[in-house]
Order: structure tokens, then C-alpha cells, then sequence
């Protein structure tokens, strides 16, 4: 039996081989890792410490079903469409965030909302169940960090401008002229402040962004990631899909920020085996993230079973959860779950 084509004679393997190479080469970007790092080369950033990371899980389930979500890319043209020319189907759309809660070395408490989901009746779902809509009217979340332009990441912008339209917004600078619209016809009303890459940004003591200036599928550029400095541990680095890939973030955290080089902790999707759909290519990657040697990976989103598997057998200390909320596996950390760093 024939697999099924799209409109450009696509079929499904040669879809997952494009999404497993993210759109942007994942395999290569890892691989390149430590070159890509030295093209920024700098004299590592001091960026103060904190005391500790709480990682809540709101939600990492992005879409319910993946063949659906793979017949509407393929329909489009496959992984190089627009996703904004996309006829997404409008039952299959769930989103992507978690509350990051930050504390300072002097015991005070600062939050950011990592991405803000797709579909906006999913995302204040689980914003209520979180108690995320409370937060958000008494302006105890500082400020909206969206990775990266992504529908499931940042689609769903009007669920926390409906309880926070004057938030700080912090994108990267490689936005479409379709996402700043949807900023704008979002109801947004507050700071917007667009981080470019090729320096370490200081968002406050022991808190810092770096942007990744890398095409990824369905036409978007750039990805942004999270670095925080925890005193007497090292560095934790929190992600939304982890496209310019996991060993390459990682070097560049390390490298570039000063933690006296320990890497301690990690949260969120590293883009492996999304679809399930497991190269041999893939094998580096494993080997590289144990090489790390990491004393928490909490890996959710766009991390494939098959790849938490992997891990756990090449004994990364992968955080479990409790399978709640519509989250698949207790392997990884799900709706609702959290991870302490």
C-alpha cells in the first residue's frame, strides 16, 4: 500500500526525516556544536546566581493527535510551508509553557511564563487548572518569554493577554511581519522587548537569554533559551523545542556563561524523535547529552518516548512524572509536574 503523498509528492517517511532534522539540520547543528559556539566567542558573562529553579509543567502537550498535525503540514507543502498559510485542523491544538519560578540568593521570588501555547480555550484550561489566570491578574509573573515563533509556543498569546494585556513580552528579533500582527491584534499592551543573537542577555542576577539564529521548519527563525547561574550547583537551562540543538545550547551555555563550567540541570523539548521515529544518526546525541553528566534532565514536548528511553539507558538522570493531565508516559515530566533544580 501506497503512503500517503501531499501536495508536493511528500510522503511520510520523508516527512519525519524532515522533522527529525527540525528544519534546520538538528543532526549537523549538534555535530557543530563546539564551532558554532566559537563563532560567538566572548569572554564568559557574569550573570549573578540564584538560589534555586522551580519548573512548573502547565502543559506539553502541543497537539492530541501527530498524524493529524502531519497530514496538515504535508498538505501545506511539507516541513518548508508557511505555518501561517497552514489549514491547521482546529480540534487538534493544545500548546506548549510552563511557569518558571526563580529564587534569589536573598530569598525573594520572580516568575516568567515560558510560552504561551496555541489554542487559546486549551491554554486557559490549563491556566486556570495551574492557577496561572490568578498570577497573572496580580502581576506576579514578570514578564512572557516565548522561545520561539512556533504555533504551539506562540499561538496562544491572547489566553494571557485576556488576563494580563500590559505584560512584558520577550521575543527574539527574527520574528515574521504575521507574528508581530499577531501581537498586536492579540491585544497586547505592554513592553516588548525583541533579544537579538550573539550576546548573553542579563535578565536579572543569575537569570539570562541567548538567542539561536537558525532556520526552523514551517518558516521561522531563531529560538531563544533560558540560562540560570544556581549557586553551588551550576548551570540550568530551560528550553521550549531545543532547535538549535540540545549538545549545541549546552556547549554554548557552558562557554559563554560563568558557572566555573558545570552544567546541572535541564527542562523542556530537545527535539528528539518527535514523531517516535528513531536514526541512527540520532545515537551522538544521547552519548553527547550523558557525556554532560547532568544531575537532572527533565525532557518533555517534542521529545520522543523512544528517546527518554534511550536516555535512561545510557543512564541520564531523567525526572519522571505522573502521567496526569493528558501526558503519555510517567517517563518524563508532564501536565502539571514539577522539577526543582
Amino acid at each position: 500500500m501506497k503512503e500517503e503523498q501531499g501536495r508536493e509528492g511528500m510522503n511520510r517517511r520523508d516527512f519525519v526525516k524532515g522533522m527529525v532534522a527540525g528544519g534546520a539540520g538538528l543532526y549537523v547543528s549538534q555535530r557543530l556544536g563546539a564551532k558554532g559556539s566559537q563563532a560567538w566567542a566572548a569572554e564568559p558573562a557574569d550573570i549573578g546566581q540564584c538560589k534555586s529553579v522551580k519548573v512548573t509543567c502547565i502543559s506539553e502537550t502541543s497537539w492530541f493527535d501527530n498524524a493529524q498535525i502531519m497530514a496538515d503540514i504535508m498538505k501545506a507543502g511539507g516541513p518548508t510551508a508557511n505555518q501561517y498559510a497552514v489549514k491547521w485542523h482546529p480540534k487538534n491544538a493544545g500548546g506548549y509553557s510552563a511557569l518558571v519560578e526563580v529564587e534569589a540568593l536573598d530569598g525573594t521570588t520572580r516568575r516568567i511564563l515560558l510560552d504561551t501555547g496555541w489554542n487559546p480555550a486549551w491554554m486557559d484550561y490549563v491556566f486556570q487548572r495551574e492557577g496561572i489566570d490568578d498570577r497573572l491578574r496580580k502581576n506576579e509573573i514578570e514578564f512572557l518569554y516565548v522561545s520561539h515563533e512556533h504555533i504551539d509556543h506562540f499561538w496562544g498569546l491572547p489566553a494571557t493577554l485576556k488576563y494580563r494585556p500590559d505584560i512584558k513580552l520577550l521575543v527574539s528579533n527574527r520574528y515574521y511581519p504575521e507574528g508581530k500582527e499577531l501581537i498586536q491584534k492579540s491585544g497586547f499592551k505592554g513592553e516588548l522587548a525583541e533579544l537579538g543573537p550573539g550576546k548573553i542577555h542579563r535578565l536579572f542576577p543569575g537569570c539570562a537569554s541567548a538567542t539561536f539564529d537558525i532556520p526552523i521548519m514551517i518558516r521561522v527563525q531563531g529560538e531563544q533559551a533560558l540560562f540560570f547561574n544556581v549557586k553551588d550547583k551550576g548551570l540550568v537551562t530551560v528550553t521550549g523545542c531545543c532547535h538549535m540543538g540540545v549538545v549545541t545550547m549546552l556547549q554554548y551555555g557552558r562557554d559563554h556563561i560563568q558557572t566555573g563550567g558545570k552544567l546541572y540541570g535541564l527542562y523542556g523539548g530537545l527535539h528528539i524523535a518527535p514523531f517516535e521515529q528513531w536514526d541512527a544518526k540520532l545515537d551522538p546525541l544521547i552519548s553527547g547529552l550523558a557525556d554532560m553528566k547532568m544531575q537532572q534532565v527533565a525532557a518533555n514536548h517534542c521529545t520522543g518516548l523512544i528517546a527518554i528511553q534511550k536516555m535512561q539507558a545510557a543512564g541520564i538522570p531523567v525526572v519522571k512524572g505522573t502521567a496526569k493531565y493528558g501526558s503519555r508516559s510517567e517517563l518524563y515530566v508532564g501536565n502539571g509536574d514539577t522539577v526543582s533544580f
